[in-house]
């Protein structure tokens, strides 16, 4: 399966709620999505993603990392594409070796503030000096969030800045009354994402339902697991 679609007018927020529930993510205003892609080690099997924040639970771990940020000031607000973020961008995109993401204009669209498919809220993450270390991008609907992009300083990579402001979005929809956040993709086969299946109250979509059981390993066809 490999779907694309695009929105030309913003979608009511319980629209995207279906969407996303369906396994559809939105980069601008293009929808997609796809069971299978290609990666280093081979054929890839997509699994979508998504944390039930009634179920979800701080691991130790998690809570170290909050601890450790716990000097960083955290702020959501209107989506921005300026000097500054573009700049973090760029030096977040020179950590990857292989899909090197291209602009932030590729996931939020050029007017990432229109309302078009839906509202975005960005997560700004800054020292006591004022300088920007991580940001976040992600799509509101009625009952979900649906997490866009996020990028973070390599040089404060000792922070686990990726793991926190993905703790700050579950945070702040939970403080929205939301039930479902979607962060984004993983695979059967081991990859970079498998730290998205390291979330309490984690549920996986087969492209027909959702489980709350673990992530099942790829198989080799006859019913070996793929290592």
């Amino acid at each position: 399966m490999n779907e694309v679609a695009f929105a030309t007018e913003p979608c009511e927020p319980v629209l995207m709620d279906a969407l996303w529930a369906r396994g559809w993510r939105h980069f601008g205003p293009m929808f997609f999505r796809y069971s299978e892609t290609d990666l280093v080690q081979g054929r890839g099997h997509v699994i979508p993603l998504r944390i039930d924040l009634e179920r979800f639970r701080l691991s130790e771990s998690q809570r170290r990392t909050l601890r450790r940020n716990a000097d960083l000031s955290v702020t959501f607000g209107l989506p921005v594409i300026g000097d500054t973020e573009r700049a973090l961008f760029h030096a977040h995109a020179s950590r990857f070796r292989e899909n090197i993401p291209t602009s932030l204009e590729a996931f939020l669209g050029h007017d990432p503030g229109c309302g078009t498919p839906c509202e975005i809220r960005q997560l700004s993450v800054s020292d006591d000096a004022g300088r920007l270390l991580a940001v976040s991008y992600v799509g509101v609907g009625q009952g979900a969030w649906s997490s866009i992009y996020a990028m973070f300083d390599p040089v404060e990579s000792h922070r686990r800045l990726g793991i926190a402001t993905l703790l700050w979005e579950i945070e702040s929809a939970r403080e929205a009354g939301c039930r479902w956040l979607y962060h984004g993709y993983a695979f059967r086969e081991p990859s970079h994402y498998d730290y998205k299946k390291g979330f309490t109250g984690l549920e996986w979509y087969d492209w027909e339902r959702w489980h709350e059981s673990p992530v099942p390993p790829a198989t080799d066809g006859r019913g070996g697991d793929v290592h």
